[in-house]
């Protein structure tokens, strides 16, 4: 966010979040509406609320917490920028649990469960056995 009004400290590290996750100014469409809710004349005059929208992911984020528009464009980059830290995590964590999945899934039984599955079926067959007509064998 270049010719901001922030100091550098804190905008560096936003910048920062934002080359991480491969957002760039050009994939962001910014709009300016007027703000509602409280703060007199100044949010009726002044178009002070951001909406911003990630093209390529298509995440629309709107802000109108402040009253100043530098302080907003700002707050609804920070959003934008949670939102796709979080729909990242989401994907992680999901790959996590399908990579999971399928470890499991591979590893075989233990001795002691397929002992137990063993003594089930002797227990099965000699349930059937008593079923059998006499003589038949």
């Amino acid at each position: 966010m270049n010719g901001s009004t922030e100091s550098g400290g804190a905008g560096d590290a936003l910048e920062r979040r934002m080359a991480l996750l491969g957002i760039r100014e050009e994939d962001l469409r910014e709009t300016f509406v007027r703000s509602g809710g409280h703060g007199g004349q100044n949010v009726n005059k002044v178009s002070t609320c951001v909406q911003l929208v990630h093209l390529p992911t298509g995440i629309q984020v709107r802000c109108q917490e402040e009253r100043l528009q530098g302080r907003n464009r700002r707050r609804a980059r920070e959003l934008l920028v949670e939102r796709l830290e979080a729909r990242r995590e989401a994907a992680r964590a999901t790959e996590r649990a399908r990579i999971e999945k399928l470890r499991r899934a591979r590893r075989g039984r233990s001795r002691g469960a397929k002992e137990r599955i063993l003594a089930d079926k002797a227990r099965q067959s000699a349930r059937k056995g008593l079923r059998r007509r006499p003589g038949t064998e």
